[in-house]
């Protein structure tokens, strides 16, 4: 619990006025939580924490205009003791390191949100950390490995939705040869067999999404 007399102030970021609805009533339902400001996007989000700087925002991570990674990253740019938990519905380690990197303090699985929400507000809001059992230990599966290059997931994903090789390389300006290259190390790194493989590993783990 909070001090007597405080409150934790708190941000919802997310695309859904249903969740955002949601999360506001659990929000209300407790004494020492109020909602201070909501968003829908990453772009919002930077404006209401200016306007607002609260205690804690609830940020999703996939949302038009700009996404919930990029919102931390601009957000603790400016405010580096800003304290983000990442709330998704998906469970990649990828995502979930690139969030962590971003600066996120906590990250939860919106099926976990009933069970888990409140305490994992009120454990960041006090300074620690708190990621999903199932996240954390997808991570410290793949702590070890090669993390693919920027480059590298973008052939991947325009692989991923049916570009071959010759038409990847238009698309970005390089030749077919580099795109073969790249995929090889895309191969190598994730442990895949063929492109098809590849293309599943990445989804599953938040590589890439399309």
């Amino acid at each position: 619990m909070t001090p007597t007399g405080s409150t934790i102030r708190i941000l919802v970021v997310d695309d859904h006025p249903l969740l955002r609805e949601g999360l506001g009533a659990m929000i209300a339902g407790q004494a020492d939580m109020a909602l201070v400001a909501e968003a829908e996007n990453g772009e919002q989000a930077l404006s209401a924490f200016r306007a607002h700087q609260p205690d804690i925002t609830l940020m999703d991570v996939r949302m038009p205009t700009m996404g919930g990674i990029d919102a931390i990253t601009a957000i603790r740019a400016e405010f580096p003791a800003a304290r983000i938990i990442v709330l998704t519905t998906y469970e990649g380690d990828a995502q979930a390191l690139r969030a962590i990197k971003a600066g996120a303090a906590g990250y939860l699985l919106k099926s976990m949100l009933r069970k888990e929400l409140v305490e994992t507000i009120r454990s960041v809001h006090a300074g620690r950390r708190r990621i999903a059992a199932d996240i954390a230990s997808e991570l410290a599966e793949h702590v070890a490995d090669d993390e693919l290059t920027v480059r590298e997931r973008d052939v991947l994903a325009l692989v991923a939705v049916g570009n071959a090789n010759k038409e990847v390389a238009a698309r970005m300006g390089i030749s077919e040869e580099t795109v073969k290259t790249h995929m090889k190390n895309v191969l190598t790194k994730l442990g895949a067999r063929d492109r098809t493989h590849a293309v599943v590993v990445a989804l599953k783990r938040g590589i890439i999404d399309i």
